[in-house]
């Protein structure tokens, strides 16, 4: 059966903290029913000081995504590591690994807003040296022994759940990355579906001595919505994904590589682009993907119409799957 992931951000232009909190508290609901229809993974990301209110905080989303499920793992796609505290993050990673019994799933990269870094203050020349010092840092905390930190001697507890450590993948599109990786022994997260830098991830690892692994988008993963009537929904519900396809172009210079990438500047245009899809049920079953990505709350989607989706996914589309 294909891997079958719900997508949050939890973007709502011009949300009031009334309507946000019920953004919020609605996708943990669909986190549940996710988890409740096999749905095998909540994938969420990082993102700061952003004016349509995306997601900062994906681990806290992550704590109350892992206290209304039992199977569904969560994916962080990505943490941007630089921008956080290498012991707190790692204390963090590990109580969570243990709420969860092993379901958390971190992708470390280092972003590409220089604005997020400014934001706090930390050196956007830095972000590789720092993102080096976050992942050692990590390993390190993680055996509950002590090590040397910043010239002193440290000690994390608790140890986390899973042995030797939660998975942890170095995330980006650039051979520094799949280098990071493969010098640490990580997994490697290509950001797009990328052969060549696999390639040189692979030829590192055996430069390096280590062992890792890959886990690629494939080379079609568009974000997916269900509807019974795809013209009405493009329609009515197209602006919302226009909104994220924008925000994300905007993000995005010339080097950085993402599987969600839209060169779209109207609803018509990105329909045809196919890096978004509304589907029928029936569609979307006979479409042969490897990965169904839902993203029932796309670019402040009404949570209504994210339900419609979802509803539709869990009872229309994987029931009917092959095994």
């Amino acid at each position: 059966m294909p891997v079958s992931v719900v997508r949050f951000n939890l973007v709502e232009p011009g949300a009031d903290p009334v309507s946000l909190s019920a953004r919020y508290r609605a996708a943990v609901e669909m986190a549940a029913y996710a988890d409740e229809h096999g749905i095998t993974t909540v994938q969420t990301e990082e993102h700061h000081g952003v004016d349509n209110n995306w997601l900062p905080s994906p681990f806290a989303f992550a704590g109350a995504v892992f206290g209304a499920t039992r199977n569904i793992a969560v994916t962080v796609s990505a943490v941007i590591g630089p921008l956080h505290d290498p012991l707190r993050l790692a204390e963090d990673i590990a109580v969570l690994d243990l709420l969860s019994g092993g379901r958390l799933v971190t992708v470390a990269g280092i972003g590409y807003r220089p604005e997020e870094y400014a934001l706090f203050d930390v050196e956007w020349k830095r972000r590789g040296r720092l993102q080096d010092e976050v992942l050692e840092t990590l390993l390190k905390a993680w055996t509950g022994e002590e090590f040397e930190y910043r010239g002193r001697t440290v000690r994390v507890t608790p140890r986390p759940f899973t042995d030797p450590h939660p998975l942890l993948l170095v995330g980006g599109s650039s051979k520094a990355a799949a280098r990071r990786a493969a010098r640490l022994g990580l997994p490697f997260f290509p950001s797009a579906h990328l052969p060549e830098l696999e390639a040189f991830y692979k030829e590192r690892l055996t430069e390096y001595g280590t062992e890792g692994w890959t886990m690629m988008p494939t080379a079609e993963t568009p974000l997916l919505h269900i509807a019974e009537d795809p013209d009405r929904a493009w329609a009515q519900y197209g602006p919302h994904f226009l909104h994220e396809a924008r925000t994300y172009a905007s993000w995005q210079s010339g080097d950085i590589r993402s599987a969600v990438r839209s060169a779209a500047t109207t609803v018509e245009e990105l329909r045809a682009e196919g890096v978004y899809r509304i589907l029928t049920p029936q569609e979307c079953v006979s479409a042969g993907l490897d990965n169904l990505v839902l993203h029932p709350l796309a670019g402040g989607m009404p949570v209504a119409e994210g339900w419609r989706s979802l509803r539709l996914f869990g009872e229309a589309v994987l029931p009917a799957l092959p095994a």
